[in-house]
């Protein structure tokens, strides 16, 4: 049983979603503003939070800030429009996926059960041994799923986690944006290239000396991305 806290400030979509979520056997906490997910993040302990953007008081993306100010648990957008700059926003403050509402109870089960696997360690994902290895000075503990900078762990969300152990099990070699989407977020490509750019952005940030001039994550122009090589 997985445990959700949905955070959704609209009563006739926060009972469409927690009735699906119970049919498929989630415990779910349901909450209307920001303040109060906050308050039942510590009481409830989710496994995975569903988020709404546009809440009145704290915003979506403040309480998404906020959460990853201290933990790397799983966070699920949802969103009234796919094209909403607030999705990228959300995406860049941390998010793991969206929704775009209204949404089927198969389509955010899907979304969901595939952030959920990110977390869980997996050496078919990585296709690489899960001893930790060191390269340069970033050290990636596959077993512990733990990655530290000059002996400091970084916290990393699952989607962030999950980009770079894949990227770094066929160091050199250069992904797709569809790819990687296939891969690490199970989408099918129809224009979500925002989740993969958005993602490496946020890893960059923290694994990069300095993010404008990558080192580890490369943008191969045209092509996607790749692991090193590193600078002798």
């Amino acid at each position: 049983m997985t445990r959700v806290l949905l955070i959704e400030d609209d009563p006739a979509v926060r009972r469409g979603v927690v009735l699906g979520l119970s049919r498929n056997g989630h415990e779910t906490e349901a909450v209307g503003t920001g303040e109060d997910g906050l308050e039942a993040l510590a009481a409830f302990r989710p496994d995975l939070v569903l988020l709404d953007l546009m809440l009145p008081g704290m915003s979506g993306l403040d309480v998404c800030g906020r959460i990853r100010e201290t933990s790397r648990l799983p966070i699920v957008i949802l969103s009234a429009r796919g094209d909403d700059i607030d999705v990228v926003i959300g995406l860049e403050a941390g998010a793991d996926d969206y929704v775009v509402k209204p949404a089927s109870a198969a389509l955010i089960e899907a979304r969901m059960r595939a952030v959920l696997r990110r977390v869980a360690p997996a050496q078919a994902d990585t296709g690489a041994d899960t001893g930790p290895t060191t390269v340069g000075d970033l050290e990636i503990d596959r077993n512990a799923l733990i990655v530290r900078k000059r002996g400091q762990e970084l916290p990393l969300a699952p989607s962030e986690l999950k980009l770079l152990l894949f990227l770094s099990a066929a160091a050199e070699r250069t992904f797709s944006r569809r790819r990687l989407l296939e891969d690490i977020w199970e989408h099918s490509y129809y224009g979500d290239a925002r989740l993969v750019d958005a993602c490496v952005m946020r890893l960059r940030a923290k694994i990069e000396e300095d993010p404008r001039h990558p080192v580890y994550v490369q943008t191969v122009r045209g092509f996607g991305y790749r692991f090193g090589p590193l600078p002798a």
